[in-house]
């Protein structure tokens, strides 16, 4: 038997299938309590966390953080098998990226250019980029330990993801703390904590997913 031929073998393994898919589902959720457990003890919520709640601006923050939470989770289970690429399913990726851009030319046209800078910059810059990757460990580490039970085509591709859904996760939570609702700050600055995670989920995954 050549190795093609097991792999369409094990992929068309339902009994294989859904015992992964349990796997990586209880991956994601350990992830997400850890990094909901370093939240609460190492900042917490804003002080003004129900009031912000009732604004577009913060809703949308959630939004956001969340939508690339769920879409990069999917694509987790689909990149943990060794099926054919994704195709169609990771596109839902693009969700957060255009609807945070879009914001950001609202924004653009509703605020006068002087004060494009100042909410651009914001006042959490550095704690995003420190905050979002530390919460992002406990994730990522979850994801990984539990796609190390499937057969990834791609080890550095299906690490990346699972960066970006650790990231998703993280950055919901912090969405919380910080005080900084700009549509402009979080297109500045959330991305650059975001890929700093799927790098490392890229470099990990190619040597601790291979098979």
């Amino acid at each position: 038997m050549d190795t093609s031929h097991l792999v369409r073998l094990l992929s068309q393994d339902g009994a294989v299938r859904a015992r992964l898919t349990v796997v990586l589902a209880g991956g994601f959720c350990a992830g997400i309590a850890i990094a909901a457990l370093m939240f609460l003890v190492a900042i917490g919520p804003r002080p003004d966390i129900l009031a912000a709640a009732r604004t577009p601006r913060f809703l949308f923050k959630v939004i956001v953080t969340g939508a690339l939470a769920v879409s990069a989770g999917l694509l987790v289970f689909r990149l943990s098998r060794p099926d054919p690429p994704p195709g169609a399913a990771s596109w839902a990726l693009l969700a957060a990226p255009l609807l945070l851009v879009g914001a950001g030319l609202v924004e653009l046209v509703a605020m006068p250019p002087a004060s494009w800078p100042t909410l651009m910059i914001g006042e959490n810059a550095a704690v995003c980029l420190t905050v979002v990757p530390l919460l992002s460990i406990g994730p990522l580490a979850c994801l990984l330990l539990a796609m190390r039970d499937g057969a990834p085509a791609n080890p550095g591709a299906a690490g990346a993801v699972a960066g970006l859904a650790a990231s998703g996760v993280a950055a919901s939570f912090y969405a919380a703390n910080c005080t900084d609702d700009s549509p402009l700050f979080v297109l500045a600055w959330y991305p650059l904590a975001v890929a700093v995670v799927a790098a490392a989920g890229f470099f990990i995954g190619r040597r601790a997913l291979r098979w």
